[in-house]
Parts: C-alpha cells; sequence; structure tokens
C-alpha cells in the first residue's frame, strides 16, 4: 500500500509526513513519560535541553529545535539541502509532540531502571521510524559530519561518542548523581539498538568469506548440509603470486556456528573472515519485493 502511495510526489510527502508523526510521537512519550520526569539525559541534543528544562525550565522539544537549527545551518554543506528541509520538517513535529502532546501523559518514576530500560526502546523505536525515511531529529550525528568535515583523520563514532560523554557528564554534574550516568549509557545502548531492529530487524546475517584450497568442497557440505548458496571469487595471493578461489557465502546468525564447524572439518588451515550483513535479501532471505520502502 505504501508503494502504491509513494507513485506521486503528495503520495510520497503524506508517508514522510505519516512516519514523522509515528516516529515523534513515540520518541516524545520515550521523554517526556519516562527519560525526562527520571533525570536521565541520553546524551544529543536531547540531553542538553533535558539539563535546561531542569535548570532553566525551558519547555524540552523547543529547546531541543532551536539548538538544532544552528548545527543544521552549520552542516548544510555536509548534510545537503533536502535532508536539512527533511529535518527541520521531523524536529518541528517531534516538538509539537514533545511540548504539547506527550506532556500531558503520566509520568513514570517508580523504577529508575524500568524507566531507562522502556525509555531508550521507545527512543530508539521512534528515531528508527523517522530514520527509515531517510529524516532525522538532527543533534550530535549531525555535529559529528560537521566536525568529520573539519577534521577526517578522527572517526565518526569517536567524534559522536565524545560529545555524548561530555553531555552524560554534564548531566551527572548537575544533577548530582553519578547513577545519572550510568543510566544514561544504559539509555543509549538499548536506543542504539532498538534503531538497528526497525531499521534491519531479524532480516540479518552474517557475510562469510573463506580463503582455502578446498574452497569447493567447503561450497558443496554448505550446499548440502545448511541449504545456502555460495559464490566464487577470483583471488591472487600476495605473498604467493598464486591464483585462488576466495568463496563468499550468507548465512542466518544461528548458522554460523555450522558453517564455522564444515570449514574446520574440510580444512583446518582456511582463512576465515565474518563480518555483519546487516540487511540481507534474496533466496532463503527475505525477498527484495517485501521490501515496503
Amino acid at each position: 500500500m505504501l508503494k502504491k502511495l509513494e507513485q506521486s510526489v503528495l503520495g510520497k510527502n503524506l508517508v514522510d509526513l505519516l512516519f514523522d508523526l509515528v516516529g515523534g510521537g513515540i520518541f516524545a512519550v520515550s521523554l517526556d513519560v519516562f527519560i525526562a520526569p527520571n533525570n536521565i539525559a541520553p546524551g544529543g541534543v536531547s540531553g542538553i535541553a533535558i539539563i535546561f528544562n531542569y535548570l532553566f525550565h525551558i519547555p524540552i522539544g523547543l529547546f531541543s529545535l532551536l539548538l538544532n537549527i544552528p548545527i543544521l545551518l552549520l552542516g548544510m554543506k555536509v548534510i545537503g539541502r533536502g535532508f536539512l528541509l527533511r529535518t527541520l520538517r521531523t524536529l518541528v513535529i517531534s516538538t509539537i509532540m514533545t511540548d504539547y502532546v506527550a506532556i500531558y501523559l503520566p509520568t513514570y518514576t517508580s523504577d529508575y531502571l524500568l524507566a531507562t530500560i522502556y525509555g531508550g526502546v521507545l527512543m530508539g523505536l521512534g528515531l528508527g521510524i523517522i530514520f527509515l525515511r531517510d529524516s532525522s531529529t538532527g543533534g550530535t550525528d549531525i555535529l559529528g559530519r560537521v566536525l568529520l568535515y573539519r577534521f577526517p583523520q578522527v572517526p565518526l563514532g569517536q567524534m559522536i561518542f565524545a560529545v555524548d560523554c561530555v553531555i552524560l557528564v554534564a548531566s551527572g554534574i548537575v544533577f548530582e548523581s553519578l547513577e545519572t550516568i550510568l543510566y544514561g549509557l544504559i539509555c543509549i545502548f538499548v536506543s542504539s539498538k532498538l534503531i538497528d531492529v526497525v531499521l534491519y530487524g531479524a532480516n540479518t546475517g552474517k557475510m562469510v568469506l573463506v580463503v582455502s584450497d578446498h574452497s569447493r568442497e567447503i561450497a558443496k557440505v554448505v550446499l548440502e548440509q545448511l541449504d545456502r548458496g555460495a559464490t566464487f571469487l577470483k583471488g591472487e595471493g600476495a605473498y604467493s603470486n598464486r591464483e585462488k578461489e576466495v568463496l563468499l557465502c550468507v548465512v542466518a546468525r544461528d548458522q554460523l556456528h555450522s558453517l564455522k564447524k564444515i570449514v574446520r572439518m574440510v580444512d583446518p588451515r582456511a582463512f576465515l573472515v565474518v563480518t555483519e550483513a546487516g540487511d540481507t535479501y534474496g533466496e532463503g532471505f527475505r525477498p527484495m519485493s517485501d521490501d515496503p520502502l
């Protein structure tokens, strides 16, 4: 249904708006019901907004929007005009949801840990839904891209993590509690996992590269026992200058152990590389036609 609706410009904009409303609403609930009432500042612009809300009673959504505007303008050259406009739309919607809708819901302050976990789950769920439409709530990821543009030698992940750590430490000082920092870390971890679940779902696997002189024997056993396809890639040893066949195979997570056993059984001297296959389509996995986006 979404694919049919997206065939027109108006339909695509309506779908984008729907995802922003749902994602922004869930994100707002995480802040107003679980995170902010328990003085948890999970990094990012939202964390800064929670701190300022505690100190000066500035609305969380409004402060996040105002703080994000200069960040977005600063990063316009890096993120592009289209992404900038989509993010501004998402920010306005999430601001309305946070300051004028979810704020009237009852808050949960009975158990710090439960509030942290459920707040992180809802935050990750809301952000994941927003990310599905190639939008964002701004914040440290945009700032990280700007810093990466200025300092390309520093990994982006380290930049974002450093900024979040500063915000977490600041929250511990403001709220005068070491637990605030620890629970904030838990919230960040949980939300990041939920974002991955929303973006990639259970449609994940492991990509395996096998360098062996017996790659065809390994492939035969994989086909017979695991019912997985395989691909032969042409390679050449840098030291030996010998041509080699590199076996490429994608398996489900629960099949990785069996694949390792097969490789070990056929060729104990094989060289094995295992990486994440974040989103996998095709035979044995989800068909491309099943992707709603």
